[in-house]
């Protein structure tokens, strides 16, 4: 058996810790914000909505499934569904979570808007002035559907 010392075997290990690391990194894809075609729901003007405007409308659910696969689903999950690491929008749904569907409305609003940055690190990058308002209010309409299993 080879004689390692500690210095080489803490070296080995650092390179296949930093590796692996950078290897998530590479994995987490595409972080470029995708445009989102809003041409077929109804313009909203520059005035921001407290409420979701396109609450239940079936063009707007179609419209923010895909504006969510292509912006949210990396962090937050398939189907809304998070792992762990973010929060579960399902949530957003969650009687218990919020006094009433304006107050998640508002919470959902003011994250997607101006995201999350805690000690200077940023959580959750703001998507004003990328998405428009009313891409993310058919985002909001998909996370509607989205119900936490009882």
């Amino acid at each position: 058996m080879r004689n390692l010392s500690v210095g080489r075997v803490l070296r080995s290990g650092a390179v296949l810790f930093f590796g692996a690391q950078a290897a998530l990194v590479l994995a987490h894809g595409d972080v470029t914000p995708q445009a989102v075609n809003t041409e077929t729901l109804p313009q909203l003007g520059e005035e921001w909505r407290e409420t979701n405007p396109y609450r239940g409308d079936a063009e707007a659910i179609r419209v923010g499934d895909s504006a969510y696969n292509q912006n949210c689903a990396r962090c937050h999950g398939l189907e809304a569904i998070s792992g762990g690491m973010t929060p579960d929008l399902r949530k957003l749904n969650d009687p218990a979570e919020y006094i009433d569907i304006e107050e998640s409305d508002q919470w959902f609003m003011t994250r997607i808007r101006h995201g999350a940055v805690v000690d200077g690190r940023v959580y959750m990058p703001p998507f004003e002035g990328i998405l428009s308002q009313e891409a993310m209010w058919a985002i909001r309409s998909y996370l509607d559907t989205r119900k936490l299993e009882e």
